[in-house]
């Protein structure tokens, strides 16, 4: 009984992949494959692990980096403290609506992560404890990948994380690759998980240490 309702709960977690937002998604991706990177929302399989590698019990500010609809922000906020400063950044204004219907109050910059420095200017945040993004980094040219980068290394605190994902396919893409090569540059650590399966399509985590 017990296998029956794992795989039950299995079963009903794909189906909510398959139908939440799923014409949106469809329909940005046609319009802007490289910036939205996937056709359907990440699973909440790759969100909790996405969260886990976070470190978020004792973070003071928290950043997430292209949220779209906002999967990862509901399991971000679960683990945040009711004092931790949060904000979400998104650029795409369709998504950004969709965001902002399903976590009202949540502060959301309709903007660029390479505006982060502002960003955090705006809500007196000195520096941040952890970006967590959603960036479909392996579809980013080298100059725009090493411009995030830099721009998100002003904020982020001596020891902070940084954990991001990409798609099992990401890794033999040329820019997937130089990511994958870009990020132990900037950190200390660099932990990628093991493949969450239960995503569309499936991904790893990047867990990166400062």
């Amino acid at each position: 009984m017990g296998r029956y309702r794992n795989c039950r709960k299995i079963e009903i977690d794909i189906v909510e992949v398959l139908e939440v937002n799923w014409g949106t998604f469809i329909a940005e991706f046609i319009q802007n494959p490289l910036g939205t990177g996937s056709l359907v929302p990440s699973s909440s399989y790759l969100a909790r692990v996405m969260v886990q590698q976070a470190g978020l019990a004792h973070a003071d500010a928290v950043l997430e980096y292209g949220p779209g609809t906002g999967v990862f922000t509901a399991h971000i906020l679960r683990e945040l403290r009711p004092q931790s400063k949060f904000a979400a950044i998104e650029i795409n204004p369709r998504l950004a609506a969709i965001f902002r219907t399903a976590h009202p109050g949540i502060p959301l910059f309709e903007d660029s992560v390479e505006n982060v420095c502002a960003i955090c200017e705006s809500m007196q945040i000195a520096s941040v404890d952890c970006v967590i993004s959603g960036l479909p980094w392996a579809f980013f040219p080298k100059s725009k990948q090493v411009k995030f980068l830099e721009q998100m290394m002003r904020v982020l605190k001596p020891g902070g994380r940084f954990v991001t994902f990409g798609y099992l396919q990401s890794r033999a893409m040329p820019m997937g690759r130089h990511i994958a090569t870009l990020l132990p540059t900037y950190f200390t650590t660099v932990y990628k998980s093991p493949i969450v399966w239960l995503n569309i399509p499936p991904a790893f985590v990047y867990c990166c240490r400062r």
